[in-house]
């Protein structure tokens, strides 16, 4: 089964084969989408340099430039390390492919996977939804603004035609920006929920293992060596986690930080605003932010809930029947993965006692 051809991660992969961040790279597609981003996101920068003084324009300007660093960030990541992603997909792919011959387990598969593909298509439409928003919204403010605050060393981005033709670049430029950012959150969600299904299919096997020991003539070699393989099957689960966590895990810690500063920014200027379009479009930054972090933390908070299932299925057994040395594997068997609710809700506090304090000195 070709990557592409998986239903659970296909969404989120073919964005990533079009733009030719997977597989070899088309350079035609690079000069008109991934360098423009990067361009702009380097004027992006210029901007926040020179926007001292305004504390509104300073803050919006602020989310924009990190938001776009971020996306620029992100697909950097993806292509340096493209042989990776295209291998763990692979892995996905062959997995997904041996669990759907398995009858028991293929209710919850497709569930999963129809729940995995409306979340990454739900994902792409709000994201171009609050793209468009994004670029309308200087159109309903006195005076001329572009979408995203930039500064053109020696040109005038405020005179004609210029404004126009950066009007016009800017809103072309939203789209390949919202490919290059909304996939990689879904693809991260729909990966844990494919975990999620592995954990499922490995809670089967050891149910299955608990009525095996009541069959007659059932010898305990045969029971050891399923038990065996249930083991290797959790330490597989376990590297799948893991490998996902290595694709991850630099890109979550650097958007817990900035994203939480942000929030706390936007809540500040959120809270002195006195213009409707303005309060409306921060409200839909926060909610941009919120979404994306709560997908990642949701999932991954999933997956810990059901690892913590494992222990609970073998307990749960006849595991007091068995041998000793069938006794001693068991113990072997559970894991736990650190990104929780927990966790998200503390960034939350974080952010509102910097909000809060923030306030304070302003008043």
């Amino acid at each position: 089964m070709l990557i592409e051809e998986c239903p659970i991660i296909g969404v989120n992969v073919k964005v990533w084969l079009f733009w030719s961040y997977l597989r070899r790279p088309r350079l035609s597609r690079f000069l008109v989408g991934c360098i423009p981003v990067a361009v702009l996101n380097v004027f992006q920068f210029l901007k926040l340099y020179s926007s001292w003084g305004d504390m509104s324009e300073l803050i919006i300007n602020g989310y924009f430039t990190v938001l776009y660093f971020n996306l620029v960030l992100r697909t950097s990541f993806l292509v340096i390390n493209r042989r990776k992603f295209e291998t763990f997909f692979e892995g996905v792919a062959a997995e997904y492919k041996l669990l759907e011959k398995n009858d028991e387990i293929r209710p919850v598969l497709e569930r999963y996977t129809r729940r995995g593909r409306m979340l990454s298509i739900s994902n792409l439409w709000l994201g171009a939804f609050i793209s468009a928003c994004f670029v309308t919204y200087p159109l309903f403010v006195p005076g001329r603004g572009l979408p995203y605050g930039v500064t053109v060393p020696g040109v005038d981005v405020l005179a004609t035609p210029t404004y126009e033709v950066l009007f016009v670049l800017q809103v072309y430029l939203t789209f390949p920006a919202c490919c290059m950012y909304i996939p990689f959150t879904s693809f991260y969600a729909t990966c844990t929920l494919f975990a999620l299904v592995q954990i499922a299919a490995l809670k089967q096997r050891l149910g299955r293992l608990q009525l095996d020991t009541s069959v007659a003539g059932r010898s305990p070699g045969t029971l050891f060596a399923e038990l065996k393989e249930c083991l290797k099957y959790h330490k597989q689960i376990i590297q799948y986690v893991q490998d996902l966590n290595s694709l991850v895990t630099h890109l979550c810690l650097l958007e817990f930080l900035s994203f939480g500063m942000m929030l706390c920014a936007l809540l500040f200027l959120l809270s002195i605003s006195n213009q409707l379009a303005q309060m409306i479009m921060i409200g839909s930054y926060i909610f941009m932010i919120l979404s994306q972090m709560f997908a990642f933390y949701w999932h991954a908070n999933e997956v810990l809930e059901q690892s913590l299932g494992i222990g609970d299925a073998i307990y749960n057994g006849a595991w007091p029947d068995y041998d000793e040395p069938i006794r001693k594997k068991l113990i072997k068997v559970g894991n736990v993965y650190p990104m929780t609710l927990e966790m998200f809700q503390k960034l939350l506090n974080v952010s509102y006692s910097y909000f809060t304090l923030l306030r304070r000195v302003y008043n």
